[in-house]
């Protein structure tokens, strides 16, 4: 890939990354439009480190919170003593599933699952589902009046996200509704439970494509991917979570089923 496919990918990325259409999904179809190889699977993971860093530059006060929680429950051996080192913890434990599934189903994963009538139709069964979530949930919780169980609920639908044109997001922000969270504290909660899989994922393509051998260029544009997506994802953070708020998630709902729609009678 050249500098200027990298680009335009990262900002792709940084733009699908947080809203639940599938950054994955995109990834795939803006390649096949602009008549680009597709990137792979490790290209688009790599890239997420920019949208990682995103996340950890405006939600760093939760995470500071979260962090700090986390150091005093293991000093003070109650994992479980404050409910921002139960939220924490829980998110640890609820990003096992994507973990143990994601390395499972691996060559699946990179191969089969990202041919076309599988992403337009993921598209549309997710938003099918994640509009009944929000239609049926009572979106009256807080984050932090979650409990274990339900952050491991949430933590399940967010392995849903391995296949592309789910959307991790999408998934989490659906789960979110299920266990009654408003629409907001949904949003915000996917975001902190995605980090450790973004930067898992992240840092293992990154490490495979170092092994395989790369080249000076290589690493430039892959640089350029993650600053580009970086940008343009810290922007659609602040966006998205005042947009759900007085909007809800019906826009990107139609917007899934549509392109869903096109990539099955035009593309497959």
């Amino acid at each position: 890939m050249d500098f200027i496919q990298s680009i335009v990918l990262g900002v792709v990325q940084g733009l699908t990354e947080f809203l639940p259409i599938s950054s994955t999904a995109h990834l795939r179809i803006v390649p096949e439009l602009l008549k680009w190889e597709d990137p792979g699977t490790e290209f688009s993971a790599v890239i997420q480190l920019g949208t990682l860093i995103a996340v950890l530059l405006y939600f760093r006060y939760d995470i500071y919170k979260l962090s700090l929680a986390t150091i005093k429950s293991l000093i003070n051996r109650k994992l479980f003593e404050t409910n921002d080192s139960r939220i924490a913890w829980s998110i640890v434990a609820g990003t096992i599933p994507i973990v143990v599934i994601g390395i499972f189903f691996k060559e699946f994963i990179k191969n089969e699952a990202r041919q076309l009538w599988v992403i337009g139709s993921s598209l549309i069964i997710l938003a099918i589902f994640l509009y009944l979530a929000q239609i049926f949930s009572k979106n009256k919780r807080k984050i932090n009046e979650l409990n274990f169980w339900q952050i491991q609920l949430i933590g399940l639908t967010q392995a849903l996200a391995l296949i592309p044109g789910c959307s991790r997001s999408g998934s989490t922000i659906m789960g979110g509704f299920f266990v009654g969270l408003k629409r907001k504290d949904a949003a915000r909660f996917s975001f902190l439970l995605g980090l450790p899989a973004i930067l898992g994922s992240g840092l293992y393509e990154l490490n495979e494509l170092i092994e395989s051998g790369i080249s000076n260029e290589t690493y430039s544009n892959l640089t350029l991917g993650i600053i580009s997506a970086f940008i343009s994802g810290y922007f659609t953070i602040s966006f998205f979570l005042s947009f759900i708020q007085n909007h809800g998630t019906l826009l990107f709902v139609i917007y899934r089923i549509l392109i869903g729609t096109i990539i099955l009678i035009f593309f497959v």
